[in-house]
């Protein structure tokens, strides 16, 4: 069985929506048990007895606005996020999940877990989807706002075996965010980046790719520093809100756009379920230990359920330890 502990005061709709996509997890995934971590009488209402579900209890819940994460994770070491990952350091559980403050778990999954011994930096990685079908993976989408070229060849490692191994993907190809396609584009960085990645046998490396190619992208992978990729996920997010929005106001307009309204409300439907974070679930961050999935703030019970289905595949697929294998091997 694949032990999985949950965060489950962890979230904007703490426990309610964790729990219920707890259980959507142990009715789907038969190869599961769950421990979720918090306070018993919060998450009593929600609760069914279940045996592959177990409770322990917890004192204290990290704020999501927390601005001291690593001060918060040290003062709050009984809180359901601290002692959730706790539990991983100490082989009790194979993987965390968790919709807590994001800082809050990065700070708390290298005190508690701890980094990879081969690999220098960690990295937040959500799936982005693709035009066509299918999702992309982005990184480094806020762990290292400044990195050194080397500690991206690592990063990009992780990535390749993560698309081989969950995504199904034979010989991933990865792609560096820059300003333009051509060689020699881009800052110090990202032209010692672009070399290495390009000497390197254990990256498929397709070149340089411009932010505008980041939803139709000719690669599987797509890697910058923390800081660019954070944009980059932020901007997509921001322009599929504002499209929306766009979409919404010129279908109210006359009857001619409401009735365009009600013949394509269903595909409207499809296009939103597309760019819904829930329908990804969570991202992995890289480079620990343990398996440790960021789920949405605000995920709902089936995003968080969907999380939950990341880190079995994960735990199931052994990623961690091919992933040490491949920098190890690289090191020597």
């Amino acid at each position: 069985m694949i032990k999985i502990a949950i965060d489950a005061m962890g979230g904007d709709y703490a426990p309610k929506e964790q729990i219920e996509g707890a259980l959507m997890a142990l009715k789907r995934i038969p190869d599961i048990t769950l421990t979720l971590y918090g306070d018993p009488e919060a998450m009593a209402p929600y609760l069914i007895d279940h045996e592959r579900l177990s409770i322990v209890r917890t004192e204290g819940v990290i704020d999501m606005g927390e601005k001291d994460p690593i001060g918060a994770i040290r003062r709050n070491r009984n809180s359901s996020m601290a002692t959730a990952l706790s539990s991983v350091r100490s082989e009790e559980q194979d993987a965390v999940v968790s919709s807590g403050a994001t800082q809050a778990l990065i700070a708390g999954a290298h005190m508690l877990i701890g980094r990879m011994k081969a690999m220098k930096r960690t990295a937040i990685a959500p799936l982005i989807p693709k035009v066509t079908a299918g999702y992309t993976i982005l990184l480094d989408t806020g762990a290292n706002l400044e990195i050194k070229p080397e500690f991206m060849v690592q990063q990009a490692y992780f990535a390749t075996i993560y698309a081989k191994e969950i995504m199904g993907i034979d010989n991933p190809s990865v792609g560096l965010i820059n300003i333009g396609s051509e060689e020699g584009k881009g800052r110090d960085l990202d032209l010692e980046v672009a070399q290495l990645f390009k000497d390197n046998p254990n990256i498929n490396f397709y070149g340089n790719v411009e932010p505008k190619q980041v939803l139709d992208p000719p690669c599987d992978i797509l890697i910058s520093d923390g800081f660019t990729a954070n944009i980059v996920m932020k901007t997509i997010e921001g322009t599929a809100k504002g499209i929306g929005k766009m979409m919404k106001r010129e279908l109210y307009r006359g009857l001619l756009g409401k009735v365009a309204l009600v013949l394509s409300l269903f595909n409207l439907k499809r296009f939103k379920k597309r760019l819904a974070p829930e329908e990804i679930g969570g991202a992995m961050i890289y480079g620990l230990k343990g398996v440790v999935i960021k789920a949405q703030g605000s995920s709902k019970a089936i995003g968080f359920y969907n999380a939950i289905r990341q880190a079995a595949s994960v735990v199931r697929q052994d990623v961690i330890q091919k992933v040490t294998a491949v920098i190890e091997g690289d090191g020597e």
